[in-house]
């Protein structure tokens, strides 16, 4: 720890360095505010200097704003009076960017006189990724620098630019060489200074004209785009209205637009995901647990899945050596590697040299298990059958050394009896790497009853080197996301039994937010899987239990969903994305005239709400059974493996939202009909009672 103060002024020469230096990414805290301004005040007095230089310390420059004042009341100085009294300034202020640049960082910036930028800064203004819009300038400031069009694509979307394109759009003046910032705003000041250039400041520049044709087509962009978000919307109509006040009128409505915005119930679930995705990370029963090394890493098995999470493990920097069962398959799996780097270079996840220098260097797919004799970590992808993972499982035992993480892929199969298969239980833990991992971000880590706390650490770890969001489950039957996902599957399917069609459950449910209804999701994944799923618990199935016939008689009839054309959808070269096929109606009514059931009718707000009643009530089970840690890591695990629309912050957080006793008197009236199926969680109930909510469960405790 230092005493230090966040914000240090110094000079150099006749130039004012004014160096903000708190790590770890200098977030705009009160004491940073407090200290710009004050440097700008000690600029005003300081007859030595002649111009200043705004930089920061470490990674990067300032990169917004302090996330542990979110929620909290708003402490002076606030942030556009801290970027008026730089843009203010008789002497010229250059802003020196490297790092990223976001949100109020970015919004400093554009206060500032001239910016200049190191190679590989990124800059944008993710507001509305949180439910705001810029509330410091950014709205009014932007279109001044780059024009309407690219300051409404940057405002409405979130999305991060790198240098070279701010460059293009004159979001900076200069893109400078080296890896000193603030060494490189001194040369830009000092030329400024030479060239007598004066202050230039985007409040005194006219706004710009926008075309009306453009600005119909970005506001059809932004509605549709925005998918029943408020905040883009807002930030559209704050940069356009913007365009025909006064600089400080439009500063106003500005800030008064996200002010309004701060009370909305969709920032509130925004700032809810971001703290959830942070929290899911940290385990309090590893505090003090050293991972174990891993550079070398295991795959067996080349399918799809193998493909991806050794095209996963290489963009991360890793070692990989893929089994396949013979050279063809081998050959086929290191296809497909390629193929996925080729397309992580296109997306802008590694060099657009990397991929071939990874695939020969760090690469090798092979048909021997003694290639992993060495290796740290094996994740075993192979099919989704217990006796074949154990068999996989017990080679391991005998080829990898002593302290080799063993982990499995599977996505619904009991970790434990796996583990038993080895001599070696503690080394052994669950990897749920979502489809397709190259892509999904999500990774469930299973924690069987005997995995060793130093193996937990080691998976955490893992997950955060291959960039990808992990969240910790205990062992059950599909762990946390799947185990929810067959509860509120097994309500859409009922619904279809009764009367609704599925094209009815998939405009419901994508009205609600989602990007896909289940059973366009079916088609997607292949209806063959949740076949094979039902076949296997056949023998032990409960009498009571609804089955899905009609799912059974489209795999059996061939229909698996878009890899064969036709599934609950029909695809082709007309209808890419799928049409709804006629021919369900027909074979829905002779269900269910076989079954004796008459159809009845449902509005989007009964398949709405019986829906996330079923997945609310899944999830509180799945907490009170201590599978899962907190209600906040289920949301983590349904935003980012099951597309709940993140504005509504997760299931858990949504129930909260609503009211725990609107939830329980739903399940109560649908337990009417359904007794066997809408079971109450017991916590739910309770909770409900006490008019508690489901965020209080989360104790901090690991899950069992």
């Amino acid at each position: 720890m230092t005493d230090q103060p966040p914000v240090q002024y110094r000079r150099d020469g006749d130039i004012a360095v004014i160096r903000v230096d708190n790590p770890p990414v200098n977030a705009l805290s009160a004491a940073v505010r407090t200290g710009l301004a004050e440097a700008m005040a000690q600029l005003a007095r300081d007859d030595q200097a002649r111009a200043a230089v705004i930089c920061c310390a470490g990674r990067t420059f300032i990169a917004g704003a302090d996330i542990s004042e979110f929620g909290k009341p708003p402490v002076q100085p606030h942030l556009p009076d801290v970027i008026a009294a730089i843009e203010d300034s008789a002497k010229p202020v250059i802003a020196a960017l490297h790092g990223t640049v976001l949100g109020g960082g970015l919004e400093v910036a554009l206060g500032a006189h001239g910016r200049i930028a190191l190679s590989g800064a990124r800059m944008g203004l993710p507001e509305v990724t949180l439910g705001l819009l810029p509330g410091a300038g950014g709205t009014q400031r932007l279109p001044r620098a780059v024009g309407v069009e690219a300051a409404l694509d940057l405002v409405t979307s979130g999305r991060q630019i790198g240098a070279d394109e701010a460059l293009k759009l004159g979001l900076i003046d200069t893109l400078a060489d080296g890896d000193d910032p603030c060494a490189a705003g001194v040369a830009e000041a000092r030329r400024w200074l030479d060239e007598g250039r004066a202050p230039r400041r985007l409040s005194e520049i006219a706004a710009p004209e926008a075309d009306p044709q453009m600005l119909d087509r970005w506001r059809a962009t932004v509605a549709k785009s925005a998918r029943g978000q408020v905040a883009p919307m807002r930030a559209f109509e704050a940069v356009v209205n913007g365009l025909s006040m006064p600089f400080a009128q439009g500063m106003a409505m500005e800030r008064q637009t996200f002010t309004e915005l701060m009370q909305t119930p969709e920032r509130a679930a925004l700032i809810h995901a971001f703290f959830a995705e942070r929290r899911a990370a940290q385990a309090d029963d590893l505090a003090g647990v050293s991972p174990r090394k891993v550079d070398r890493i295991g795959v067996i098995g080349g399918g799809t899945m193998g493909q991806g999470i050794a095209a996963a493990a290489l963009t991360a920097g890793l070692d990989v050596t893929l089994i396949e069962r013979d050279d063809a398959a081998a050959e086929k799996a290191r296809a497909g590697v390629a193929l996925m780097l080729e397309g992580a270079a296109k997306r802008g996840k590694i060099a657009p040299d990397a991929a071939a220098p990874l695939m020969e260097g760090s690469f090798r797919a092979v048909t021997d298990y003694d290639g992993l004799a060495q290796v740290d970590l094996v994740i075993e992808a192979v099919f989704e059958d217990l006796d074949v993972k154990r068999d996989v499982f017990r080679r391991l035992d005998g080829i990898c050394r002593p302290g080799t993480v063993l982990a499995t892929n599977t996505s619904y199969l009991d970790v434990n009896l796996i583990a038993d298969a080895t001599r070696r239980p503690q080394d052994v833990i669950g990897l749920h790497f979502f489809s397709p991992p190259n892509i999904m971000r999500l990774l469930e880590i299973v924690v069987a009853d005997r995995t060793a706390p130093e193996v937990v650490a080691t998976a955490f770890a893992l997950a955060k080197r291959m960039g990808k969001i992990a969240v910790r489950s205990g062992v059950c039957d599909g762990f946390i996301g799947n185990r929810m996902m067959l509860a509120y599957r097994t309500a859409a399917d009922h619904m279809v039994l009764d009367g609704a069609s599925p094209y009815d459950i998939d405009r419901a449910i994508t009205g609600f937010g989602f990007a896909m209804g289940p059973y366009q999701v079916g088609d997607l994944a292949g209806l063959d899987i949740g076949y094979a799923t039902r076949q296997r618990k056949a023998p032990t199935r409960d009498p009571r239990e609804r089955v899905p016939v009609f799912a059974d008689r489209l795999v059996e009839a061939g229909r698996l969903g878009r890899k064969t054309g036709r599934g609950y959808y029909i695809y082709d070269d007309q209808t890419p994305k799928g049409r709804p096929d006629p021919e369900m109606a027909g074979m829905l009514d002779g269900i269910r005239a076989e079954l004796g059931i008459t159809p009845r009718d449902f509005t989007d707000k009964d398949i709405q709400t019986r829906y996330m009643a079923a997945m609310v009530n899944e999830g509180a089970k799945i907490l009170d059974e201590g599978i899962a840690a907190r209600a906040s890591d289920i949301d983590v695990v349904l935003l980012h493996g099951y597309g709940f629309p993140r504005w509504k912050g997760g299931p858990m957080h949504w129930a909260d939202a609503r009211g725990l006793d609107r939830m329980a008197a739903d399940i109560t009236r649908l337990a009417a009909e359904n007794p066997y199926f809408w079971q109450m969680s017991p916590l739910l109930a309770r909770l409900a009672a006490e008019g508690g909510r489901l965020a209080d469960v989360n104790t901090g405790k690991d899950a069992k």
